[in-house]
């Protein structure tokens, strides 16, 4: 008898059905748990929830957790106690990175003043920064809650102290894509003698789509290693290669609907327009000699002066969220002191971050691009003991951070620590509200800015944080 004619796939096994189909019993349970989040996660969410006030964001992070007993907090009692053991009442149950609790009470070898109409407290540390007292709005409440540098840093920009989840960087070109056709929407610019604990992890995508991770430039030479084309390789070639690098790319994407697989090809892409578009972002020589100068750049050279310079240009391009790093500015004592290494730190970024505020604003860009200079925690009342040199530990319940621009109120002096600089006692503002006020300042809702991820929805600020209203203009 014969058989009648059947289609190999319908006299196939299941196992072979699901083979020829690139599948497998595993894969397929995993795609229909997944496939809403993939589809939403590869569109982005691609509006505000309201009204920005703010287009872009521009981070100056001092990695290290600059002292702001030294910057920012003059307290005149700490000075008349120093050398005197601390009160009992403001180190019972406060935790400490190094201190053993025989350490004293330090107090500042700094000259304050009060500057600009609003009054604001400043060191003789930050002589430029003075030149913007009436243009920033200076969180003097600050608190986080840990006390370690990587996981303080992970925390501050992730939201959690574990690396793994998206950077706030990739949470807002998440929400709201970049204006920019030619550049990333989130740059990482660092500076500094080393690289910031950390690492990859402060500015990762996390669950989110690699598009959306920050991109590292060096500021020197080639922004970005192997972008470039090589030697004899010219822009119709490298323009044949993207394109059929993106049909193969395509072609596996239609077989297997990884969205991954489209992240691969817009990369390629943007690598190739970067190709076109930054050699002149980073000639900074095409910029007027008193713009360089009124920054201390030196086109050619690697520094937090010229990346505060690229800064600028990139938002003025439409990137969205630029990441300044610079390192170093633990001074425990010993080989790193508030004597002798605080100083050359503040030296490296004090003119340039005055500069970038001043110049955003004579170019008519401050009011809707929001600057915030900070560390991931501030420094013990007490000082260490390591000679030589004068130190202070990792300080969690008190540091300053300034912001300006971006729909911040300017001039404006918000929280207050105790005499002695070892908690806020009025308006204290978390790491989590931080976060929530920014998001709110680039029109973005933190409780509404979520994406589901191993069965639950994540979003930057965890479950907590509230906007601070107080400080918005």
């Amino acid at each position: 008898m014969t058989q009648p004619d059947i289609h190999p796939l319908t006299s196939a096994g299941r196992r072979a059905l699901l083979g020829n189909a690139g599948l497998s019993i595993g894969s397929i349970g995993l795609s229909s748990l997944l496939a809403g989040e993939q589809a939403e996660a590869a569109a982005g969410v691609q509006m505000p929830h309201f009204k920005p006030r703010a287009k872009s964001v521009i981070y100056l992070f001092m990695a290290g957790g600059p002292s702001q007993l030294e910057l920012f907090d003059d307290k005149p009692q700490l000075t008349q106690l120093s050398g005197q053991k601390p009160p009992e009442s403001f180190t019972k149950d406060r935790r400490f990175a190094f201190l053993k609790g025989t350490e004293k009470l330090l107090g500042s070898r700094r000259t304050f003043g009060r500057y600009g109409d609003s009054d604001v407290v400043l060191s003789d540390l930050l002589p430029f920064t003075r030149e913007i007292a009436d243009e920033a709005c200076w969180l003097k409440g600050m608190t986080t809650d840990v006390f370690n540098h990587g996981p303080a840093k992970i925390f501050l920009q992730t939201g959690s102290p574990q690396p793994g989840r998206p950077s706030m960087g990739a949470w807002v070109t998440y929400g709201l894509g970049s204006e920019s056709k030619n550049l990333p929407g989130f740059v990482v610019l660092p500076s500094g003698p080393r690289g910031p604990r950390g690492g990859s992890a402060l500015w990762s995508s996390g669950f989110l789509p690699t598009t959306h991770q920050g991109v590292p430039f060096r500021g020197k030479g080639d922004p970005i290693l192997n972008l470039q084309s090589p030697d004899g390789f010219d822009q119709h070639a490298q323009r044949q290669f993207t394109d059929a690098v993106r049909d193969l790319n395509m072609a596996r994407y239609d077989d297997v609907g990884d969205p991954e697989i489209q992240t691969r090809i817009s990369a390629y892409e943007m690598a190739y327009r970067m190709q076109m578009s930054a050699p002149e972002l980073m000639d900074i020589e095409s910029e007027p000699k008193h713009v360089i100068d009124m920054y201390g750049a030196e086109p050619g050279k690697a520094s937090f002066a010229n990346n505060a310079l690229f800064a600028r240009r990139l938002v003025q391009r439409g990137v969205r969220f630029v990441q300044l790093y610079h390192t170093s500015w633990d001074q425990h004592g010993g080989g790193s002191s508030l004597d002798n290494e605080l100083p050359v730190r503040c030296k490296e970024i004090d003119q340039a971050s005055a500069a970038l505020v001043k110049d955003l604003k004579q170019q008519g860009m401050l009011e809707d691009t929001l600057v915030i200079w900070g560390g991931e925690f501030g420094r013990t009342p007490m000082g260490e003991d390591r000679a030589p040199g004068a130190g202070r530990d990792h300080h969690i319940d008190a540091f300053t951070i300034w912001m300006a621009g971006g729909g911040v109120k300017s001039g404006f002096t918000f929280g207050k620590t105790d005499e002695l600089g070892f908690g806020v006692t009025e308006q204290n503002v978390h790491v989590h509200d931080l976060q929530a006020t920014i998001l709110h300042l680039m029109g973005l809702d933190h409780t509404k800015l979520t994406y589901r991820s191993q069965g639950r929805d994540f979003r930057l600020t965890d479950v907590h944080g509230r906007v601070v209203d107080e400080i918005i203009a």
